[in-house]
């Protein structure tokens, strides 16, 4: 099998032959969620994303050799807004979204990072790095406030490809009297008297959110490590931010060497947005579909493409895993042929991948042993079937609203309602039945029914 992994790289603009700065030591660090509220179906996509990512380098380069990092930010202004508006503590409501946080990875099947830092668990490594920045001369005080200098940093803007008169133009730059220039951002800021904070040379304060991650991912990746991922909106400013107050803190000529980014997620063709009131949120998803079927609609568009969420495409991933489902069984896994994998290698080109997985399921679905196991490993490695047949048939029927004696009963009904050519009851009790989760099909004479 071969290593060749090639993976677009946001900071070269190009797809890049990925060579790890140590085979025996590869570190990866995903910006993980900021817990304000409870994550929606856009943030779910770069956990998936990222764990396909992550499992595929388990399998080239084997589980001991890989360091994931995915840190929690439980310190931010849209917290502690959050926690106002919502009259509870930061506490209670950043410990209810981190414990939903991790039901929803359960829920999509992620495998865990071998980290998860919190930002308030390395407040003093905060502290040591703004006070390196500022005795470097790449950061200055002003009125208990600290600001990172961008104009002391030669290469800002290399990841964004934007000079600076276009990142202020037209990007979110925070507005500040404090600061020098229109572009330098903060790295310490003062705390209210009731909000939460931090004894520091600069007083009593909290730290920037670009700064979290450079000590988080420092700590426990090191001055520089193989890859940084996230969504495309991290781009700027705060994977920018954090290469120029990274590279500038430790003297190097580098940060992460791969910069991986995830496209948008739209709502029926619309961005997601609060204010238009089009979020889904993964903890509404756990309620109504298997967890299988959201994994595999966030894996049918390539990752770095925008993916529009629908309700035809929760039908497609879903008829098509219950397609797949008639083929699962426990087997021993199967090394799976260059071919097979070709498609992943190449920038983690998922929606070929799958494309793969179809043919597997015809070859398998003619009796072949061998074809079966490939195809169930191959699946697995996207981490699909995670779960038995029955437990997948188990979530349909635990949602349907109605027990095995009414549906038969419905049915009856109709087809008596049929008989008697009174076509309009007969189509009023397919659509009750179908509300209540339930799908039925007439083939030949014969009525049968399915979960939804």
């Amino acid at each position: 099998m071969t290593k060749n992994l090639n993976l677009f790289n946001t900071l070269s603009r190009k797809k890049e032959k990925f060579v790890p700065i140590n085979n025996n030591k590869i570190g990866m660090y995903v910006c993980g969620p900021t817990i304000y509220d409870f994550p929606h179906i856009g943030n779910a996509r770069p956990l998936v994303v990222f764990d396909v990512l992550y499992r595929l380098l388990l399998k080239l380069y084997a589980k001991n050799k890989i360091t994931y990092v995915r840190n929690i930010t439980d310190i931010d202004d849209k917290i502690i807004e959050s926690s106002k508006k919502n009259k509870t503590t930061i506490k209670e409501l950043t410990e209810t979204i981190t414990t939903s946080f991790h039901e929803d990875c359960k829920y999509l099947n992620c495998l865990q990072p071998n980290f998860e830092p919190r930002a308030t668990e390395h407040i003093q490594e905060m502290i040591s790095m703004v006070d390196n920045l500022i005795k470097n001369k790449n950061a200055y005080e002003n009125s208990k406030h600290v600001y990172f200098s961008v104009s002391s940093f030669k290469d800002y803007g290399k990841l964004s490809n934007k000079n600076s008169e276009e990142l202020v133009a037209g990007s979110r730059v925070e507005v500040s009297k404090f600061k020098k220039d229109p572009l330098d951002f903060v790295l310490w800021k003062p705390s209210e008297s009731n909000d939460p904070g931090w004894d520091s040379p600069w007083g009593r304060g909290r730290p920037g959110w670009h700064l979290e991650c450079s000590v988080m991912s420092e700590k426990f990746l090191g001055k520089k490590f193989d890859i940084h991922g996230g969504g495309l909106d991290l781009v700027f400013p705060h994977h920018e931010n954090e290469i120029a107050q990274s590279r500038c803190v430790n003297n190097t000529n580098n940060f992460a060497n791969y910069w991986i980014h995830n496209g948008y997620v739209t709502f029926d063709k619309e961005k997601m947005s609060k204010s238009i009131g089009n979020i889904v949120t993964v903890k509404q998803l756990r309620e109504t579909i298997n967890g299988q079927v959201v994994r595999l609609a966030l894996l049918s568009s390539h990752y770095k493409q925008p993916l529009d969420w629908s309700e035809k495409l929760i039908n497609e991933s879903k008829n098509t895993l219950d397609k797949w489902y008639s083929q699962f069984e426990e087997m021993e896994s199967e090394e799976l042929p260059d071919d097979v994998l070709s498609p992943l290698l190449e920038d983690l080109n998922t929606p070929e991948y799958i494309s793969k997985l179809h043919s597997l399921y015809d070859k398998a679905s003619k009796g072949n042993k061998s074809s079966k196991a490939r195809f169930l490993s191959a699946c697995k490695l996207i981490g699909l079937f995670g779960e038995n047949v029955k437990s997948w048939k188990n979530f349909k029927k635990q949602r349907a609203k109605v027990d095995e004696r009414f549906i038969n009963q419905k049915i009856i009904d109709r087809n008596n309602a049929r008989k008697k050519k009174n076509y309009k009851l007969a189509d009023s009790i397919r659509i009750e039945l179908e509300k209540n989760g339930i799908i039925i099909e007439d083939k030949q004479d014969k009525t049968t029914w399915k979960y939804k």
